[in-house]
């Protein structure tokens, strides 16, 4: 018997719809570092029913499953390219998209993995719910469940979106448990029939093993029950523009010492350089088809024709009109030696706005003034838990093929963009930051890969920079090029202290396997799998 037969035999038509080889690579396949990856079959389940009868026939027939929800991870990949002894089926959890209103005045709500951020985002706005979607640079088609499970985080309230997740239910690849669906403690004990305190309360009963089904291959998680941040009462906006490279130092301390006084307060704060900048005003000067970086001179150029500073440092602020207010007063008095501030609320930006909605004639300053506040105004919807597309261009940024469009949908593997990521954290100091910018300008342009810096201030000690390699995926030599890049970005960057929270699939693979760690994940992994039919290599070496 063929594996269609063998699945379509198991599966009921209301259960799940099946992709033969052909339709699931082309599907499932692409990414945005590498040729397409060769799926053997796809069942894309539309009732989690499905789910239990693909567990036991992968363990009894060895069948290797990647259950996605989305599989819009770009720039990290969802699917390993490994050489392996069976079946690779990729398992699309994406029609999935029960949305349950746990508790509307706690912000409590549940969700399906195939719950995108523009469906809960269209979910609260229908239902008046006063609360905003934990939402990500990676845009409103992605996966609220996924994100989460990959620990990602944010620029709203709810910064770690991991943290705000009360309860999951998961169903475990394990022959003798897999028929049963994976519930804590809590709400085993629970006859009430409401299981609200399984998702009104994180920790449970018990070993807390919630966490152990976040950057793994340990289970299938179904269903996840988040607390969403409310809408503030008052909200702004702050750009700190500091044009003197020499005032870094300063800005970090700033940034410091604000996230230290304003905690539950200012969110997470975003530090960016020039080059990010000019990439995200600017088309490539060198044409989308040369794999070379920008030179100083080109740089400052587009710099000076969109009066962009060294280093522009972004936040948002949270609260009664107040508190903001108090805020603003306490971040500009602070900024006003470290460069030039403004407020999304402020009068300059509000008058900037009313003239250029006026029937002016058409010229490059002024078209350049305007896309600068659209950028401004889609970054505020960030802020507030409205998903957009704002970040997603980057991608497209050495595509020679295809334009990035914000008025269609934007996918980059779909589109051939050539695209990876560096994501370490740093300690939070002038010196080490100091250090780390000057490692990525060194090491990136040996590979042609522009050095663009973008560091998301999650806490007052720690700070998390992502680093994107962005090429031409149709030039063999630019792909390779990133490879040994983002290769010698983690080797050299651990020796410095900067550790990757998130690593892509094939960085996963290979990961040393003599730490006590991994040793330690290994003997749970074959303890929950013991056939090893889930997601092979997952963070798991």
């Amino acid at each position: 018997m063929d594996l269609l037969d063998l699945i379509s035999g198991a599966l009921l038509d209301t259960e799940a719809v099946l992709l033969e080889k052909e339709d699931a690579t082309e599907r499932y396949g692409k990414t945005t570092f590498s040729k397409d990856i060769a799926i053997d079959f796809a069942v894309v389940v539309t009732n989690e029913t499905a789910i239990p009868k693909l567990l036991h026939l992968a363990n009894e027939h060895i069948l290797y499953l990647y259950p996605i929800s989305t599989g819009n991870n770009w720039g990290y990949g969802s699917v390993q390219n490994t050489s392996l002894d069976g079946p690779r089926v990729v398992v699309d959890l994406g029609k999935m998209k029960s949305i349950v209103p746990t508790n509307k005045k706690a912000g409590l709500i549940t969700l399906q993995p195939g719950v995108t951020q523009q469906d809960l985002f269209d979910y609260l706005q229908q239902n008046k719910w006063p609360f905003m979607v934990p939402v990500t640079g990676a845009g409103p088609q992605c996966s609220v469940l996924s994100n989460a499970l990959e620990r990602g985080y944010g620029i709203t309230p709810r910064t770690d979106h991991f943290a705000a997740v009360n309860a999951l239910k998961a169903y475990l690849p394990h022959p003798e448990l897999c028929n049963d669906k994976f519930e804590s403690a809590v709400s085993n004990l629970d006859g009430s029939g409401l299981d609200f305190i399984d998702k009104s309360f994180k920790w449970g009963l018990g070993p807390y093993i919630d966490g152990l089904f976040t950057q793994s291959n340990f289970g299938i998680v179904t269903e996840m029950t988040i607390r969403l941040a409310p809408r503030p009462e008052h909200f702004s906006a702050f750009y700190l523009q500091v044009f003197d490279a020499d005032k870094f130092s300063d800005a970090v301390a700033l940034i410091e010492q604000t996230l230290l006084d304003c905690e539950g307060i200012v969110g997470s704060i975003n530090l960016m350089d020039r080059r990010r900048l000019v990439s995200m005003v600017a088309s490539n000067p060198n044409g989308q088809d040369v794999h070379e970086t920008m030179s100083e001179e080109q740089v400052e150029s587009i710099a000076s024709e969109n009066r962009l500073p060294q280093w522009m440092i972004v936040g948002s602020i949270y609260g009664s009109k107040d508190v903001v207010s108090a805020t603003q007063k306490l971040f500009k008095r602070r900024a006003k030696k470290v460069g030039q501030v403004n407020f999304s609320n402020s009068w300059l930006i509000h008058i900037a706005k009313f003239v250029l909605g006026l029937p002016l004639p058409t010229f490059s300053a002024l078209e350049n003034i305007r896309s600068q506040l659209n950028t401004l105004d889609e970054g505020t919807e960030i802020m507030l838990g409205k998903p957009n597309q704002v970040a997603l261009p980057l991608a497209y940024w050495r595509n020679p093929r295809v334009k990035a469009d914000k008025t269609n949908s934007l996918l980059p593997d779909i589109d051939k963009c050539g695209l990876l990521w560096y994501a370490p954290l740093i300690r939070m100091a002038p010196e080490v930051l100091t250090d780390f910018v000057n490692f990525i300008r060194e090491t990136t342009p040996k590979y042609g890969i522009e050095p663009l810096i973008t560091f998301t201030n999650l806490r007052h000690d720690c700070i998390d920079s992502t680093v994107p390699l962005v090429f031409d995926l149709d030039n063999p030599e630019a792909v390779n090029a990133a490879h040994l890049c983002l290769k010698e970005l983690f080797s050299e960057g651990c020796k410095k202290g900067f550790v990757p929270y998130r690593l892509n699939t094939t960085q996963q693979a290979s990961l040393p396997t003599d730490s006590i760690f991994w040793k330690t994940t290994s003997l749970l992994k074959n303890a929950i799998d013991p056939n090893g039919i889930l997601s092979p290599s997952r963070y798991n070496p």
